[in-house]
């Protein structure tokens, strides 16, 4: 099993002073997670979604974060494919820059995002994402590859072009999909991509999806001509040494990073304003519910929240279902960056262990 941290840089009730210290907060956990024994991180792009991601240059955070650590992945989670979002030969060539610099750390995700205020925004036509994230995905790892790339497709006629620079891992980095849907997960092994995963299922049923997935990777017929084999799934996590504090808290930043989620990708509307998800810690009803049916039969397998021993039963049934990696969500609109330090260090010291 890996263990990543994921960012969306989300922040409750911004102003331009504690979102300058997001970034910095982020910089300092991801430096952390480094040093105490985390295997990446990986940071999302989106634009307009205020208070969930506020992630809208991620090229530029992790290659911060890249000159600040030594050993630990740099994980695009995910690039934006479509057109207007990013022409296919400007992220090949950053990805290319950062893999570079990085020593041969970058994991390259990609996506298509598919809310209304981005659509909106860059003037895209929803019909068209699958298919311009599929061309431009045809056409990335190969203008890695090619000496003089060219290329003639229902979106792009690119004359032969030197795409420079190249990057250091051979071929190219791995490659992943975001998905959303299971079947997404499916078609991503089919095309010999790594799946980056949703964690919002019930034991059972995430290993079906996971073995479909592995069976799907065993007849891939590779887009960009390297198999990645990776069934990754994003569960809410807060793991402190005091299991109730680790509940109360950790419930909340799931709260928030599930109800500012849902605000832009479940409704038709545009949000602008301030998004409706609890900004109060849970009553400890809810609190007390929790803590006793969390890893209990038939409990939905979202979460890695608790003190170190309910932690460790919770990646147990995600190793049991097939997961290969834990992209955690630790930072959330309304977590305190102390006690994201704090389970970053507990998860290492006392989790993670078990399971390497």
């Amino acid at each position: 099993m890996r263990f990543s941290l994921f960012f969306e840089m989300q922040i409750s009730n911004p102003t331009p002073e504690t979102e300058r210290q997001l970034f910095h907060d982020c910089v300092a956990q991801a430096v952390l997670a480094d040093e105490v024994g985390f295997d990446g991180i990986w940071a999302v792009e989106h634009h307009g979604l205020r208070e969930y991601a506020h992630s809208s240059a991620p090229e530029i955070f992790l290659a911060f974060v890249a000159a600040r650590t030594k050993r630990i992945a740099i994980g695009h989670g995910v690039t934006l494919l479509p057109g207007r979002y990013n022409h296919p030969i400007r992220i090949a060539e950053r990805i290319a820059v950062l893999d570079i610099l990085s020593e041969g750390r970058v994991q390259w995700g990609t996506g298509k995002s598919g809310t209304k205020v981005e659509q909106g925004a860059f003037e895209l036509d929803g019909a068209q994402l699958e298919s311009q994230w599929l061309e431009a995905l045809q056409m990335i790892p190969r203008m890695w590859k090619d000496e003089v790339f060219s290329f003639k497709g229902q979106y792009y006629d690119v004359p032969p072009t030197n795409v420079v620079p190249k990057p250091v891992q051979a071929p190219h980095p791995e490659v992943f999909a975001a998905c959303s849907r299971p079947e997404q997960s499916v078609a991503a092994g089919e095309l010999g991509l790594g799946a980056l995963n949703l964690a919002i299922y019930q034991d059972a049923l995430l290993s079906q999806y996971a073995q479909a997935y592995k069976a799907a990777v065993a007849r891939a017929k590779p887009i960009t001509g390297r198999v990645t084999n990776r069934f990754c799934c994003n569960p809410s996590c807060l793991v402190l040494p005091d299991d109730r504090k680790a509940v109360q808290y950790g419930l909340r930043g799931a709260q928030f990073f599930l109800r500012s989620m849902m605000t832009y990708y479940g409704t038709p509307s545009r949000p602008t304003g301030p998004i409706n998800a609890p900004r109060q810690l849970p009553p400890d009803a809810q609190v007390d519910a929790f803590r006793a049916t969390r890893n209990t039969p038939g409990a939905q397998l979202s979460s890695v929240i608790g003190d170190p021993s309910s932690a460790r039963e919770s990646v147990q049934r995600f190793v049991d279902a097939g997961v290969d990696e834990l992209i955690l969500v630790m930072q959330t609109g309304t977590q305190p960056h102390e006690l994201i330090q704090e389970s970053i260090r507990t998860m290492a010291e006392q989790v993670i262990p078990h399971f390497k």
